[in-house]
């Protein structure tokens, strides 16, 4: 004999719960000193990597958000890194060079 079994119900929580539902978006980067993007506010940078020949950036973003600009800048090894540079974001090679990049702090 099988018996169905109900799920509990708490009688004394009857709060809704809701999820927030963040993506994970790819962005093309120009091999460039500086540039803007534009991503949802609050966006986290993931990495940096070279797919298919070309450096792109992944961040993880609620598409909920209104879209800012955030400035990146990116810099070869060994050259001079500006003082208006904020956070690491990662490297990535292609095959004569090594580029770093980073947050810009002036947008």
């Amino acid at each position: 004999m099988l018996m169905r079994i109900e799920p509990a119900v708490n009688q004394y929580f009857t709060t809704k719960v809701e999820i927030k539902m963040e993506t994970i978006w790819k962005i093309e980067l120009k091999i460039t000193d500086s540039q803007v993007i534009k991503a949802p506010a609050g966006s986290q940078y993931l990495d940096v990597q070279i797919q298919n020949g070309k450096p792109c950036l992944w961040l993880k973003v609620d598409p909920e958000f209104a879209d800012t600009e955030y400035r990146i800048f990116t810099y070869g090894t060994g050259h001079k890194i500006s003082e208006k540079t904020g956070v690491y974001i990662g490297t990535y090679q292609t095959e004569n060079c090594v580029f770093h990049v980073f947050d810009g702090l002036d947008i």
